[in-house]
């Protein structure tokens, strides 16, 4: 659901992604492994664009022949559900702050992409929200 699939592209010697599901996600670098190696810290900042717009994180789409696929990891997966039922039951962070009883910084971190927060406080959240927490693991 959330494993993003990336375009390369390569000018003067040097490469560039773009993603289709998420247009302000873009990575570099002067080899494919390079750009690869960036492309989680340019989807991640383009999910910090859409929380500080307001504005609900897409789904991944399947890939496409060529592509290659950025595989969130499972705290940031955490974080974008928290989000995005916060975005679809209408909440804001001072109103998930309350409902947890915790401060408005607090719980600013638990959507902000950048900071590592316990999965515990997540799932914490999800259940205040009606959601259940739930991990597979899958062949790779």
């Amino acid at each position: 659901m959330y494993d993003y699939p990336i375009t390369v592209h390569s000018e003067a010697g040097h490469y560039w992604s773009s993603c289709p599901d998420i247009p302000e996600a873009h990575s570099a670098g002067d080899t494919i492994g390079m750009l690869l190696a960036n492309a989680f810290d340019g989807i991640r900042l383009a999910l910090t664009i859409y929380v500080d717009q307001g504005r609900s994180i897409p789904p991944a789409s399947p890939a496409k022949a060529g592509q290659y696929v950025v595989s969130l990891p499972a705290q940031t997966v955490a974080k974008v559900h928290l989000w995005n039922t916060m975005r679809e039951q209408g909440l804001r962070v001072a109103d998930l702050a309350r409902l947890l009883g915790v401060s408005h910084p607090v719980a600013t971190r638990l959507v902000d992409f950048e900071h590592v927060s316990k999965i515990e406080q997540i799932e914490r959240a999800l259940h205040a929200l009606g959601k259940r927490l739930s991990v597979s693991v899958e062949a790779a």
